[in-house]
């Protein structure tokens, strides 16, 4: 019995680190092959079609913390004239939970002096994954900053750039907030990197497609149309 144990726990042993180098080397090449695409510095950002600001937690209406910080960063890069489209991408599958139009009113309520018809609303960026292959295909960017915090930034540029656009990330800096969300945050990223490569590789679809949506025409067309009317 004993010795039944000891070789199965070697087996287990075994898989466990082929398991964890198998998850190390996929983590250093996301991180690796996009690094020089990641600033910190908004002046060193060159000119885009579109900035996307990827969505985060919502209450209701209120936006969390962290996705206050994006958008914010987001607007301040369309102040520095990086681009002149803001493409909001996010989860709104279901009527009470909401984060583009969140995040929409947000701008609109501070007069952030951005005109409604350079916000565009991508309502199915239900992943990083998602909104990557719709900003592509429905709305049809070819260059892109994204806005999100470190610990997600090289995952975003990864996917952005192995989908074919020209994709660049603005580290939202995350030091603000407690230390252990942010460890947090770095253990479930190892995985969901692993998830991106394998959506990449296996060039997953969207949960939806639909119409295509130009950046380069009026934003509004990719609003609710209850909203478009107010």
């Amino acid at each position: 019995m004993k010795t039944f144990l000891k070789k199965h726990f070697k087996k287990f042993l075994i898989a466990c680190f082929v398991i964890g180098i198998f998850i190390f080397s996929i983590n250093f090449y996301i991180v690796k092959s996009t690094e020089a695409y990641v600033f910190s510095d908004i002046k060193k950002l060159p000119k885009v079609d579109a900035i996307i600001v990827l969505g985060a937690k919502v209450s209701r209406e209120k936006l969390s913390y962290v996705l206050e910080d994006r958008l914010l960063a987001g607007v301040n890069i369309i102040y520095a004239n990086k681009a002149q489209a803001l493409l909001l991408s996010g989860d709104h599958g279901q009527k009470e939970y909401d984060e583009v139009n969140s995040m929409r009113k947000y701008i609109l309520r501070r007069n952030f002096n951005i005109k409604k018809e350079q916000i565009f609303m991508d309502h199915a960026g239900f992943d990083t994954y998602d909104s990557m292959f719709r900003a592509k295909e429905i709305f049809g960017i070819k260059s892109a900053i994204i806005v999100t915090q470190d610990f997600h930034i090289n995952r975003s540029v990864y996917i952005a750039r192995s989908l074919g656009i020209e994709a660049y990330g603005f580290a939202v800096d995350e030091s603000i907030y407690k230390e252990s969300l942010r460890f947090n945050w770095r253990i479930r990223e190892l995985l969901t990197r692993v998830k991106a490569f394998k959506d990449v590789l296996i060039s997953s679809k969207p949960t939806f497609l639909g119409e295509k949506i130009p950046i380069s025409g009026n934003g509004m067309k990719s609003w609710d149309t209850i909203e478009k009317a107010k």
